[in-house]
């Protein structure tokens, strides 16, 4: 499934997706005061990209043609819990969300006087309207039942130095982490522009 589309351009179809938001980090830890486009000021432990998923499925279709149909989000953001399920997409599956954090404050340089945003998204976002995410299952072995039997939320469901029914891992366990590179890029010399649709400004 995924969520979001990098063809979003405006705040009003930002807004309506309560489940994608960023959060300007003050440390690590923090949580809440998010927005729907990039922070508008430094932020001085990064910024974090938040993606929530939705928690309905239709219970028939296992994909769709957008990979987003055969889902529903009744997410209210800000980590509560997804509101009931519409008869359309009855079956309740457990919340899935991305936090991606970006070290952004070691380019505080980069911020112009006028306050203008010096972050822009690879396809030409300047914005953040566009942020999107896929999912995969992924789940080992029986953690996901496992989990769900459990019905722990976020750190209750385990954390690096927390007892949980899962296992999980610390940052710096994640980071190592890698994938061998399977696309061949010309990464060659410099881009005139970004690829990607343009962006109205």
């Amino acid at each position: 499934m995924t969520v979001g589309s990098p063809t979003t351009d405006n705040l009003t179809a930002a807004q309506a997706n309560k489940g994608l938001r960023y959060t300007c980090l003050q440390t690590i830890l923090t949580r809440g005061d998010e927005t729907p486009g990039f922070p508008d000021r430094p932020c001085p432990a990064g910024i974090m990209a938040i993606h929530h998923f939705p928690a309905c499925w239709d219970g028939v279709h296992l994909d769709s043609p957008d990979h987003q149909s055969h889902m529903y989000s009744t997410t209210r953001g800000a980590f509560l819990e997804a509101g009931p399920c519409p008869a359309s997409h009855p079956v309740r599956v457990p919340q899935l969300a991305y936090e991606t954090m970006w070290q952004t404050q070691v380019f505080e340089d980069l911020w112009p006087a006028d306050g203008s945003q010096p972050f822009v998204w690879s396809y030409d976002d300047r914005r953040g309207y566009g942020t999107h995410a896929d999912y995969v299952f992924g789940w080992k072995g029986d953690s996901l039942q496992r989990a769900m039997n459990d019905s722990c939320m976020f750190h209750a469901c385990g954390s690096p130095g927390r007892p949980g029914i899962l296992q999980t891992q610390t940052v710096e366990e994640m980071n190592r982490c890698s994938v061998p590179n399977t696309v061949t890029e010309d990464t060659e010399g410099w881009l005139s522009v970004l690829p990607g649709q343009k962006m109205e400004m």
